[in-house]
């Protein structure tokens, strides 16, 4: 992930980043964060990491006076919030590429729809919660609202943290009409919208949709929140957007099985957070991490995860191969868990070398047969399994060379 800054419409540096794929770029995407939030809410997170998981360059930015962005939040409005869109929209041109999808949640939904416009290269939008009209926003400090008409600016609270909004942001917000920007919107269109969300209600999605021509699709969050900070609908919301979007704005899948970064092996490479791993394997691209009661973020398999998934894939692998010479039918699944034992507490771990702590790494694998497999073979293939080369590689230890370049 890549942190860099773009000058905003108002003048003032915007803090932004971009998650990048492991492997081939499929499209850039430009997301919006929701009124007052910014680019490091959950929601926003989980989404761009899921869709650069799935080939897409996702940037995420702070509008101008939130977050790490420079500038007065008391001096924005919603048109500067569209003219920020369409500045980053500018500068990524020159970089890694004009954005083809704009992402927007909540308000920043409502923004992305009216900048589309402005951006001749987006071939999607997707919504995520978003106001049928930008004025909407006005309720999350509808007690305030008498006094900035009249004193033409107040302090407002919103989720815990004051902000000072003016009378030109209210006016600002009650001249656009999100509806008409749906109606003229020259791309494919997705409207994501959770049926309970009780801080803008589904009847803004129907008027969106309504008003937006063909291609457009509808898609129900469920029983989401508006934040969606439930991380599950997060990265669902993500996945079926990167779906949706292969239709219209991605570039096709890289073909599988090429070669990987490394030819013959296997590619490590930093991702943010604390111990994410991008990992390019003969092509495929995938993800490391470590659970969160350790410092990670649990956003993808350990690397005892992947030692586990190879001993498992092998020995069925090999179960299979052995089945398809004498014609039989492999019906079962492989279970395998890894864990750190003491060696004096492990009768088959005797003979093996221990740490200095007197433990030792064991894998239990569980072998279950279904019922297409006949009972006469199993015991059978169950001594093959102990002939899995990834089993015999863990087995008798292997000599690991390192060299820096």
């Amino acid at each position: 992930m890549d942190a860099f800054k773009v000058e905003g419409a108002l003048g003032a540096e915007l803090a932004a980043r971009v998650d990048r794929p492991a492997g081939p770029i499929r499209a850039v995407a430009l997301f919006a964060h929701c009124f007052t939030c910014g680019k490091d809410i959950r929601a926003a997170r989980e989404i761009a990491r899921r869709l650069a998981d799935q080939g897409v360059a996702t940037v995420r930015f702070d509008f101008t006076g939130l977050g790490g962005s420079d500038g007065e939040f008391a001096s924005t409005h919603f048109s500067s919030n569209v003219g920020d869109l369409v500045k980053m929209a500018d500068a990524l041109r020159e970089t890694i590429g004009a954005p083809r999808l704009l992402i927007g949640h909540s308000l920043g939904g409502a923004a992305v729809l009216v900048a589309a416009a402005q951006i001749p290269e987006v071939r999607a939008v997707a919504t995520i919660a978003a106001p049928a009209d930008a004025e909407h926003v006005t309720r999350t400090f509808a007690a305030q609202l008498d006094r900035i008409e009249e004193e033409g600016a107040a302090p407002v609270e919103l989720s815990g943290r004051r902000f000072t909004i003016r009378r030109e942001f209210v006016d600002d917000l009650r001249r656009h009409r999100v509806t008409d920007a749906a109606r003229t919107l020259d791309a494919a269109l997705m409207v994501m919208h959770a049926p309970l969300d009780d801080h803008v209600g589904i009847d803004n999605a129907t008027r969106i949709f309504v008003a937006a021509k063909h291609p457009k699709s509808f898609v129900s969050l469920g029983d989401a929140d508006h934040l969606l900070s439930d991380p599950a609908d997060a990265r669902y919301a993500a996945d079926v957007i990167a779906a949706w979007a292969s239709r219209f704005a991605l570039d096709a899948l890289p073909a599988r099985g090429t070669p990987a970064a490394v030819e013959g092996g296997v590619r490590a490479s930093v991702l943010d957070g604390a111990f994410r791993t991008a990992l390019d394997a003969a092509g495929f691209p995938l993800t490391a991490d470590e659970p969160a009661e350790v410092g990670g973020e649990g956003s993808g398999p350990t690397p005892y995860d992947y030692l586990g998934v190879a001993l498992a894939s092998c020995t069925l692998m090999t179960m299979r191969l052995y089945g398809a010479r004498k014609g039989w039918v492999v019906d079962a699944t492989v279970d395998v868990t890894h864990g750190k034992v003491h060696r004096d507490d492990c009768e088959a771990c005797v003979g093996k070398e221990a740490g200095k702590d007197g433990r030792i790494d064991r894998f239990e694998r569980v072998i279950r047969f279904g019922p297409g497999t006949e009972t006469a073979n199993r015991d059978r293939l169950v001594e093959i399994a102990d002939r899995c080369p990834v089993h015999l590689t863990l087995e008798r230890g292997a000599a690991i060379v390192t060299r820096s370049e």
